[in-house]
């Protein structure tokens, strides 16, 4: 009997576990549980290890791309090769739902570039272009056909 329960917990590791060379120890520690509840646990390690990463960081570095994004790239990379390993789909309603939560905690306070409108000059250009074109193509086009002249 045991014989055939661990040959059954083997056959759902094997199906239930993607690349073995890469998702070994994913999937080793969800051992009997579900898939879902293991990877909600993995995730969860995974915001564990971006918050320490956060937290090592000066709370004013937060805003700056620069100091953040190893730790953000690493987190997507995180929650992203857990689904895989697991057949997963990714993105997901939990991951989705951590990275609001990520954002919300902090990056909510960060500035953000206004966008600003072009300078007087650039829209004058840009408005009066199109504008003087008008005229000359009705004048090409007259000048095409008064001619008779049927080709193009």
């Amino acid at each position: 009997m045991i014989h055939i329960i661990h040959y059954l917990f083997t056959f759902i590791y094997i199906i239930g576990c993607g690349n073995k060379i890469i998702c070994e120890a994913y999937c080793s520690v969800c051992g009997p549980l579900k898939t879902q509840d293991c990877y909600e646990l993995l995730v969860h390690w995974c915001k564990y290890t971006f918050d320490l990463a956060m937290g090592s960081m000066n709370s004013t570095d937060w805003c700056s791309l620069e100091k953040v994004k190893s730790a953000y790239n690493n987190f997507t990379l995180c929650t992203e090769t857990i689904a895989d390993c697991l057949l997963l789909p990714w993105p997901n309603q939990l991951v989705e739902h951590m990275f609001v939560d990520i954002h919300t905690t902090y990056f909510q306070e960060c500035p953000t570039e206004a966008l600003r409108d072009p300078p007087p000059s650039i829209v004058l250009a840009l408005v009066m272009t199109p504008i003087c074109l008008i005229p000359v193509m009705v004048v090409l086009v007259v000048l095409k056909t008064k001619n008779g002249d049927r080709r193009s």
